[in-house]
């Protein structure tokens, strides 16, 4: 897939422009140094050539690269020499292929194919061996090299912009938890005002409604109770819709807004010199509990007995506490009798009740809530050492106060910014987004890594084996001129057989292969020297059966 061009159109033409300009400078020089150049072939072609392989080089990359590689083709053609300027173009645009694609199958196919291309068009021309040299070496090396150079090119430019959008992200998300502790904290002014004023205002509701039988009263002081009584049932009221506005999912301290030093029995007094009609006991030896577990204890006592004098005033309250080894029984009972059932606790709003499943739950402790033939009951067993466990999300509408609800750990955005995720997860588990990311750029990069080494390695089992073949020919088929002064016309070849080399050289040119033979003579052409880069002289010996006929020189063709 081509990466995304987030370049705007002027400045892509303007680098077009001076890479074509930079592409034509090396093709200009290499037409001003050769020594016999065609104006047409060898200059004005390759410059429309690069003219629109420059701009394929974006949209069409692979396409580019094919043409330009046609112009080392035409190279190949020359009689002189197969090297020129167009090579460097042809490096250039391979490593702009390697930058601008992102997959690695298809450009490898196309590099293949070029590096067959011009091996095909040696064996057409029947090319001498410097050069399928310089095919075998020259030209793959110019396709290979600069396109791993350039995906290399690609993959840190990749990295930089995604260790950019990855800081954009982070930054968003500690907005994202700044707010988040915005609403906790509101959670938990909310719970405070439920928990500690809700209840306090229900004790003076109770108190005034007592007040107002008193005997001793004038009929303006009732009436002033009544409307204080009105008032603080309103208070709790809006205290209600307030909570109801500041509430948020689970996420808060379960203990926020214990007054310091309070105890349950201190709780119960105060409720109890309310003219509350509660009455409690303590079993067991108390035990050392751990700062959630009191609280915990100390907040279902309060919400029970709020919810109690709230909905049955004027029934007795039971609160007993039972210690066990290693947990704390809470249970707290309103006496309602069978026609008051249907309003009590149960009938609210239950937040109070939903508020308290998720305090215990934290503590990793049960509730248990509902009418029974006693009245009703709210029981929690607390564990001594809380094990500290993220809340539950608030039952919905259609659960029941009483009914456990599975915990649920939340995800925070926090931990969905900087927790690493592996490259391979349980079946099931849901990975985040930045482990999704770090799979797939680890992926990329050991991809790249395995192409990057292993390309070079199968380009070297193809072209070493090729290359060291040729020069084995070269350097075999070598006659040294002192050798060639030896020879005399008119031996046979067992006698001559100690000065001639193993072998024949079997690339001769075609202008030495034209050269005049002796009717019926069979020639055999040797190299004058070992140098593998140059045109050396050559030998020819011409043999009549096993006698030499003929021997002479066939002059290089240089520049």
């Amino acid at each position: 897939m081509l990466h995304p061009r987030t370049t705007p159109a002027r400045f892509a033409r303007a680098g077009d422009v001076a890479l074509w300009a930079v592409l034509a400078a090396t093709t200009g020089y290499g037409f001003w140094d050769a020594a016999t150049a065609s104006l047409t072939m060898d200059l004005l072609l390759p410059l429309a050539v690069l003219a629109v392989a420059v701009p394929w080089s974006r949209s069409r990359p692979a396409a580019a690269v094919v043409l330009v590689n046609g112009l080392c083709v035409v190279g190949l053609a020359d009689t002189a020499t197969p090297g020129n300027a167009h090579v460097l173009s042809l490096a250039a645009l391979s490593c702009l292929f390697g930058a601008r694609v992102a997959a690695a199958r298809r450009p490898l196919l196309v590099l293949a194919g070029c590096a067959a291309v011009d091996l095909a068009t040696c064996a057409v021309l029947r090319a001498q061996p410097v050069w399928w040299f310089y095919a075998l070496t020259v030209l793959p090396a110019a396709l290979l090299l600069p396109w791993l150079g350039g995906r290399h090119w690609r993959g840190r430019r990749q990295i930089v912009r995604e260790g950019w959008r990855l800081a954009r992200g982070l930054e968003e998300r500690q907005h994202l938890v700044a707010e988040r502790a915005r609403l906790t904290e509101r959670a938990g002014i909310a719970a405070d005002m439920h928990d500690s004023l809700g209840h306090v205002l229900s004790l003076v509701a109770l108190r005034a409604g007592a007040l107002e039988l008193s005997p001793d009263l004038t009929d303006r002081d009732r009436a002033d109770l009544a409307d204080l009584r009105g008032t603080v049932a309103d208070a709790v009221e809006q205290l209600r819709e307030t909570v109801a506005i500041l509430q948020d999912p689970p996420g808060r301290d379960a203990g926020a807004g214990l007054p310091v030093n309070d105890t349950v029995e201190d709780l119960l007094s105060r409720a109890a010199a309310s003219g509350v009609p509660v009455r409690w006991e303590r079993r067991g030896a108390s035990p050392s509990l751990s700062s959630p577990g009191e609280r915990g204890m100390y907040r279902v006592v309060q919400e029970a007995v709020t919810n109690a004098t709230k909905h049955a005033p004027d029934c007795p309250i039971s609160v007993r506490i039972i210690h066990e080894s290693d947990r704390t029984r809470v249970s707290v009972m309103n006496a309602v009798p069978p026609a008051h059932t249907s309003v009590g606790p149960a009938s609210g709003t239950g937040r109070g009740l939903i508020g308290l499943h998720e305090r215990v739950s934290v503590l990793g402790g049960s509730l248990r809530t509902g009418p029974d033939e006693r009245g009703f009951n709210v029981t929690a067993v607390l564990p001594h050492q809380a094990t500290a466990r993220t809340a539950i999300p608030a039952p919905g509408p259609g659960t029941v106060p009483g009914t456990p609800v599975e915990p649920r750990r939340p995800t925070l955005p926090s931990e969905t910014a900087f927790q690493p995720g592996p490259d391979t997860a349980a079946p099931g588990t849901v990975l985040p987004e930045s482990a999704k990311r770090l799979a797939s750029v680890r992926s990329d990069a050991r991809r790249r890594s395995a192409v990057a080494f292993v390309a070079p390695a199968v380009a070297a089992v193809f072209f070493v084996p090729s290359a060291a073949y040729l020069a084995w020919q070269l350097t075999t088929s070598v006659l040294p001129p002192s050798h060639f002064d030896e020879l005399s016309v008119g031996r046979p070849r067992a006698e001559l057989a100690p000065l001639l080399p193993a072998r024949a050289y079997p690339y001769p040119s075609d202008p030495a292969r034209s050269v005049s033979r002796p009717p019926g003579a069979r020639c055999e052409f040797y190299r004058s020297g070992r140098d593998l880069f140059d045109e050396v002289d050559l030998y020819r010996l011409c043999w009549s059966g096993n006698t030499l006929l003929t021997k002479n020189t066939v002059p290089a063709r240089r520049p």
